[in-house]
């Protein structure tokens, strides 16, 4: 059986999602989708770095706890309705039809981009301080 399920998540008014490192376990945010900036040939790596810590991990690693959580909530319901339709009426599954309250994604911390890769800004938290790092590259800035 194969199921597939959408789940949307919130931008900010700019456009950013907010994203979760796991190397440090901070919170910073990127840009979602392209920048009008990028080079027509420019190749997105398979990795990102952290702007917080430096420490790349690949694209599927960065989720929020409350994303991750919220996409669990969102499946649960449709994959529960699934098993039960399968199974018949052997088995009773209750309490499947619950939908979590959306995800809102607040306007917060500070655009910033590095000299490397001016067209890929990041968010991070207004308290914090440099060095940051290149989302697409790793390398250490200031600004």
């Amino acid at each position: 059986m194969t199921m597939e399920i959408s789940v949307s998540l919130p931008l900010d008014v700019d456009g950013f999602l907010r994203r979760e490192c796991p190397t440090c376990g901070r919170e910073f945010k990127w840009f979602s989708g392209r920048t009008d900036e990028v080079p027509d040939y420019y190749v997105y790596p398979d990795v990102h770095w952290c702007p917080l810590c430096g420490q790349s991990a690949p694209l599927d690693q960065w989720w929020t706890q409350a994303q991750l959580a919220y996409a669990q909530g969102v499946a649960a319901g449709p994959m529960l309705d699934e098993l039960a339709s399968e199974l018949g009426a052997a088995f009773t599954v209750e309490g499947h039809s619950v939908v979590p309250d959306p995800l809102i994604e607040p306007d917060d911390m500070a655009i910033i981009a590095g000299p490397c890769h001016p067209w890929e800004p990041v968010k991070v938290p207004e308290e914090a301080a440099a060095p940051f790092y290149c989302l697409v590259c790793g390398e250490a800035y200031a600004v």
